[in-house]
């Protein structure tokens, strides 16, 4: 039978050196220490409990840990390596009876799990070993079983496992995870040395909401979706279908986190003349796929941005790029 850690991510306030993550990714973004941060990642986890009693039911040896640093997470992760390779490689073990559920009140705290997964495994590119697939720069992670820790949410939110069909009740997530099989999933990784599993949306508002003009050169691949001389209103990069809206604006038209391509969008207002001279603006909504995407902002300053629900300033080139089926989910 499997052994099975049950991990949440815990408050940053006891964590020595910072806590998991980025950005206070560890409680989904809320800033650490605020009374707002220690209820969202202090409080009883009722679905926790359920699941674990679900699996111990079954049969699975069951072991909660609650991280609250990314070394935290790290000693987690540490069952799931292989034994150890010729060339000195840690690498994930493909037959492990260890099986991981991550549980997540946002998907901030599922990518700062993923984060740590890529650190561990991605070797060093003058170490790049002959059985890596040429597509990617990391191999086959473990699949994790995602356990939403407000199921009754997945019907309005937006969330990855509502994106993704996943099961939201304890007993289901359980099953899934000791009978179920893997699903495997594209991941964009950053040179920011971070890793996105839904996407990020680039932009600023003012206080009122109105989204603030930026300028930047974006490039998909060899598609230039922007010079940079455009007052863009935002940039959406899509791995799945979170950020494909913009209000009552569709920014990506089909986002798929199996087809092995990153979707890019651009949004920018056209002025057009009526016959009548009268003046015109509308939203124009320029898309492209590819394998890789590049943001170089042109305005002085910061960028606002959110990738995966964690909020972030751009000030210098940011590229993402796609690893085709890098992650997997357990279903049912």
């Amino acid at each position: 039978m499997y052994d099975v850690v049950l991990l949440t991510l815990g408050s940053e306030r006891d964590a020595p050196g910072g806590g998991c993550g980025s950005a206070g990714a560890c409680c989904g973004g809320t800033a650490p220490g605020t009374q707002a941060a220690d209820e969202r990642c202090e409080t009883p986890r009722v679905p926790v409990l359920t699941c674990a009693d679900a699996l111990t039911a079954r049969g699975a040896r069951v072991k909660t840990v609650t991280a609250r640093s990314d070394a935290q997470i790290d000693e987690v992760l540490a069952r799931l390596d292989a034994p150890p390779r010729p060339d000195g490689l840690t690498w994930p073990d493909p037959d492990s009876k260890t099986r991981l559920v991550v549980a997540v009140a946002t998907d901030a705290q599922l990518r700062a799990v993923l984060r740590r997964l890529v650190r561990r495994y991605a070797p060093p590119p003058s170490r790049r070993p002959a059985d890596l697939a040429d597509n990617r720069t990391v191999p086959d992670l473990p699949p994790v079983g995602v356990l939403p820790l407000d199921p009754a949410r997945g019907d309005t939110q937006r969330d990855l496992a509502a994106q993704l069909g996943l099961p939201r009740d304890p007993a289901a997530v359980a099953a899934a995870v000791l009978d179920g099989t893997p699903r495997r999933l594209d991941l964009l990784r950053n040179d920011g040395g971070s890793v996105t599993l839904d996407g990020a949306l680039l932009g600023a508002a003012d206080d009122d909401g109105r989204p603030l003009h930026w300028r930047g050169r974006v490039e998909v691949d060899d598609v230039v979706l922007s010079n940079g001389d455009d007052p863009l209103l935002a940039c959406a990069i899509g791995n799945a279908a979170g950020y494909a809206r913009l209000d009552d604006v569709t920014l990506l038209a089909d986002p798929d986190p199996t087809d092995g391509r990153v979707e890019v969008a651009v949004a920018l207002p056209v002025v057009t003349r009526s016959p009548l001279g009268r003046r015109r603006v509308r939203l124009e909504v320029r898309r492209a796929r590819g394998r890789a995407v590049s943001v170089l902002p042109r305005d002085a300053g910061k960028l606002p941005y959110l990738d995966d629900g964690v909020e972030g300033e751009l000030t210098r080139k940011r590229s993402w790029w796609t690893e085709p089926g890098a992650w997997a989910v357990w279903t049912s």
